[in-house]
């Protein structure tokens, strides 16, 4: 709210928490990223029995046992669908986010994950391995969508000086949802040969959930302002949002983003990748996207009975190691989340408080962490916001892919020494980050692209009476002498 005003402009309140704000949030959160991380696990406790349905089903349709080559193709089939469908879940982004704005999206993404939840529930009964690999699929594309709207969402309704906090509540969920999958994967309770069904269909309870419970929150102001046009109904969401009636400096921001786009209209992504404006940005969220998923520990979720198995675990533990791995991915997520609220609330330079914040966010390194993504909302403007998620959502996932179909060839000829070449590839994206990735604390969306305006090597115009960010073409002349990036 503006209590008062300075040479004319209103002076932006600092943004709280409200109730509206909170609920919104926790319910994104949970309909989406936790059946995300819920399904990143699912498959790995009961995988056993799962292999035993497959051969089983098998011997009765052709009365011969199933290949060991064939049953492995399979299982690494029923594995990797779900990344490869979080591919193409991201390539939907941009059109699903623009025809159906961000709430929308995430409420007719709840088929991607209800209809699948069917599906693997009654694989057994229908007696077809099929359903399972295809099934992985469809509530792939659901991980591969919410990864990328859930972020976008959360990122557009939250006011500046709360969004790195909240860009921290998908992973929570994530990190609770991986746990919860392998809790209930523990033997005694559905990781045996009876309840593995039900255990994969649970995945639709969150989805049902969330598809209640959304309609009565907020779209994005963003979205209904900027791409919507639609101020009246803009402004109701920020006063729900915010607490309070007077909503004017935020107005006044998306106005000013709306006319400084105004020029450029909408980017797909092939506009995305010529436009100079927007380069580093783009390979930002390329190399922060890689490295993420490059980090290896998404194996260990893939591939964690195997893993610890050849570390030496006896069998009969392994399930309980792996439940403790996930107890303190969220104990460490938990304390990621509470030292950004300080960080969030400090008077602290930006340089400590990014080291500190990076340190616990590495400390709890989640193969499927979002804050890539919370850093992608804040780089770049309305319009383009779309085609980076896609672009964002495509590298995460096939790096995930890659990761998932790989790491069974690396620990065979590798062993423990794998996780070296994981090592590498974590150093080179640290220091990327460190020299090339700007502070984004409590600055606006215009402020962070002005940010990279000179790395850019483009000149932005912001003058006091007009509402425009004007981007300066450059000559021919200025495009020879500048540098490859």
């Amino acid at each position: 709210m503006a209590d008062t005003e300075e040479w004319g402009k209103p002076v932006e309140r600092k943004g709280r928490l409200t109730v509206v704000l909170v609920l919104a949030t926790l319910i994104a959160a949970f309909g989406s990223s936790f059946q995300y991380g819920y399904n990143v696990s699912v498959v790995n406790s009961p995988s056993q029995f799962m292999q035993q349905f497959y051969n089983t089903t098998y011997m009765e349709r052709y009365h011969s046992p199933m290949e060991e080559n064939v049953l492995t193709l399979l299982w690494s089939l029923s594995v990797s669908m779900f990344p490869l469908g979080g591919f193409f879940g991201s390539l939907m982004v941009a059109p699903l986010v623009n025809k159906f704005g961000r709430k929308g999206t995430l409420l007719f993404n709840n088929i991607f994950s209800i209809v699948p939840a069917i599906m693997m529930g009654v694989s057994e009964i229908a007696k077809s391995y099929e359903i399972i690999i295809v099934a992985r699929f469809i509530v792939g594309i659901c991980a591969g969508l919410s990864s990328n709207v859930v972020p976008m969402y959360l990122g557009e309704i939250a006011p500046k000086n709360l969004r790195g906090a909240l860009g921290i509540v998908p992973q929570l969920f994530i990190t609770v949802g991986i746990l919860c999958a392998q809790v209930l994967g523990i033997r005694n309770i559905l990781g045996n040969s009876t309840g593995w069904t039900l255990m994969l269909g649970l995945t639709g309870i969150p989805a049902a959930i969330q598809l209640l419970l959304l309609p009565f929150f907020p779209e994005s102001p963003r979205y209904m302002l900027i791409q919507n046009g639609d101020e009246k109904k803009a402004t109701k969401a920020l006063q729900r949002l915010r607490g309070w009636d007077d909503v004017d400096s935020e107005l006044l921001e998306m106005r000013q983003e709306d006319q400084s786009e105004k020029v450029e209209g909408h980017l797909s992504v092939f506009s995305l990748l010529s436009q100079r404006s927007l380069r580093w940005q783009l390979i930002s969220i390329v190399v922060m996207n890689m490295g993420q998923q490059l980090s290896g520990v998404n194996a260990i979720y893939y591939y964690a009975d195997s893993i610890y198995g050849s570390a030496g675990v006896r069998e009969s533990d392994i399930q309980y190691v792996t439940v403790g791995t996930g107890a303190v991915n969220v104990f460490m997520t938990i304390t990621a989340l509470f030292v950004c609220c300080l960080i969030m609330c400090s008077s602290w330079k930006p340089q400590v408080a990014a080291c500190s914040s990076s340190v616990v966010l590495g400390s709890a390194a989640e193969p499927v962490c979002p804050i890539p993504y919370v850093v992608a909302t804040e780089m770049f403007r309305q319009t383009a916001r779309p085609a980076a998620f896609m672009v964002a959502g495509s590298v995460h996932w096939l790096s995930n892919f890659i990761v998932g179909l790989v790491f069974p060839f690396l620990e065979r000829g590798l062993g423990p020494y794998s996780f070296i070449i994981f090592a590498v590839i974590c150093l080179v994206t640290l220091i990327y980050i460190w020299l090339v990735v700007p502070e984004t604390k409590k600055k606006t969306f215009l402020e962070v692209f002005q940010m990279f305006a000179k790395r850019n090597k483009v000149e932005l115009n912001l003058g006091d009476g007009d509402l425009p960010l004007k981007e300066l073409k450059e000559s021919p002349q200025d495009a020879q002498k500048a540098t490859p990036f």
